[in-house]
């Protein structure tokens, strides 16, 4: 019976690891779709949204399922509520995605990132691309200091952030309102799906040690 159950558990981790890998995905061809005004690039991250939120329906429907059957406990508990968590934070990435691909199809054929914004956007949407592959690999390795290091991987998202925002305040800005919206969305977009990515690592966190990320990374453990 253990044996089932701890099965379950790995399977629902599984799971959350296809959800992040197809998300980061999805942001990736969602940034080529936008930088290289690819309609039909844009449409299919579009339709992937429909898969991300099937997976969360089927993670909530297994996660239910092991709590109603199992009645896990203390850790065990701690692995079912936080799973059904991350599912939430991935389901949003998939989202965020799509939103940038919408951006790409609404200015298509013309290109919603002015020239000068393309090495802006290019390394945010790689680095989300990147953050996210990192938050699959904690779900999998359940590695602390990874976790940790995520968070610290993401300043260089905030970085790009108000860098746009430099662009945009200007003087020499010439691209029209239109465009200005544009881009402050997708940096937003951006910023977000690198949010969900560091909320998941300090998931995995408290899923391992049962306490807060914000606590490690004040204090972090001693090496043993």
């Amino acid at each position: 019976m253990r044996e089932t159950y701890h099965k379950e558990l790995e399977l629902i981790s599984e799971a959350l690891v296809d959800m992040a890998n197809l998300v980061g995905s999805a942001m990736g061809r969602a940034t080529s779709a936008l930088l290289d005004a690819d309609l039909r690039l844009a449409e299919s991250v579009i339709s992937t949204e429909e898969k991300v939120e099937a997976m969360q329906r089927e993670m909530e429907e297994k996660t239910i399922t092991v709590l109603a059957r199992q009645q896990p406990v203390a850790t065990d508990l701690r692995v079912v509520v936080t799973s059904l968590r991350m599912s939430a934070d991935l389901e949003r990435c998939g989202v965020l995605a799509q939103h940038v691909a919408t951006v790409a199809r609404r200015r298509h054929p013309d290109q919603a990132v002015p020239r000068d914004l393309r090495r802006t956007i290019l390394e945010m949407g790689q680095l989300a691309q990147r953050l996210m592959a990192q938050a699959a690999e904690v779900i999998m390795t359940q590695d602390v200091e990874a976790a940790l290091q995520l968070e610290r991987d993401d300043d260089r998202m905030d970085e790009l952030h108000r860098l746009i925002f430099q662009h945009l305040m200007d003087d020499r800005w010439h691209h029209g309102v239109e465009t200005a919206v544009d881009v402050t969305l997708v940096g937003r977009y951006y910023e977000r799906f690198a949010d969900h990515a560091v909320s998941i690592a300090q998931r995995v966190v408290y899923l391992v040690t049962g306490e807060h990320a914000e606590d490690l990374m004040d204090n972090p453990p001693t090496p043993v």
